[in-house]
């Protein structure tokens, strides 16, 4: 697939969980769970212990699956990531270094931004869709809006204190797609096996996106 249409996929799923969990076992387990209430795309963030190889294992494991990788600050970070079957990078920053090991291994790159400036740099540096970071915490749906009103060709990804109330305000924003934590992804719920909470969190946020 090329970066476009891993763009495309990602808009069609709406929903990115990111995986921040303490053991790549926790890890793991949020993927299976997450993936048995239907949701098909998962960002493995590089804090995560041992997340090259819980992307590996997952990318391996589940080839229905759209794994990336997140909170990738490095080249060397991303070359890993993609060689272990990342689909797409996704950093907090505009981060050069990163944006051309993607572009070399021709893996859609989502750099994080904020300001029209910081979008406007990003895309001409190449990435294949921005992160709007922290998205909850500096306008939400409204800050979103003004961007996609001066980027309409741009996909946007508002990450950061996005929760499943607040889903269909940000689609309807303007939004592609939705990066995603909360209770989709609680190391406390996991930890005390609590499936049945995380498979309910992973429902209504498929719901509020509009997808059945």
């Amino acid at each position: 697939m090329t970066p476009n249409d891993i763009i495309a996929r990602l808009t069609r799923r709406r929903i990115v969980p990111v995986v921040r969990t303490p053991t790549a076992e926790a890890a793991e387990t949020a993927v299976a769970w997450l993936s048995e209430a239907g949701i098909g795309v998962f960002e493995i963030t590089m804090t995560v212990p041992g997340a090259v190889h819980v992307i590996r294992s997952l990318s391996a494991g589940n080839k229905d699956a759209l794994i990336g990788a997140g909170t990738v600050f490095t080249a060397a970070e991303a070359e890993a990531c993609i060689e272990a079957g990342a689909r797409f990078i996704v950093s907090p920053a505009t981060v050069p270094e990163v944006m051309n090991a993607c572009r070399h291994a021709e893996i859609a790159c989502i750099p994080g931004t904020l300001t029209p400036t910081e979008v406007r740099t990003a895309i001409a540096a190449g990435a294949s869709a921005v992160k709007i970071f922290p998205a909850a915490s500096v306008g939400g749906p409204g800050h979103v809006k003004a961007l996609a009103q001066v980027f309409p060709d741009v996909p946007l990804c508002p990450t950061g204190g996005v929760s499943a109330e607040s889903i269909p305000d940000y689609f309807a924003a303007g939004a592609a797609f939705v990066g995603l934590g909360g209770r989709l992804v609680d190391p406390k719920l996991i930890a005390a096996g609590d499936k049945p909470a995380v498979l309910d969190a992973a429902r209504a946020a498929l719901a509020a996106a509009g997808i059945s």
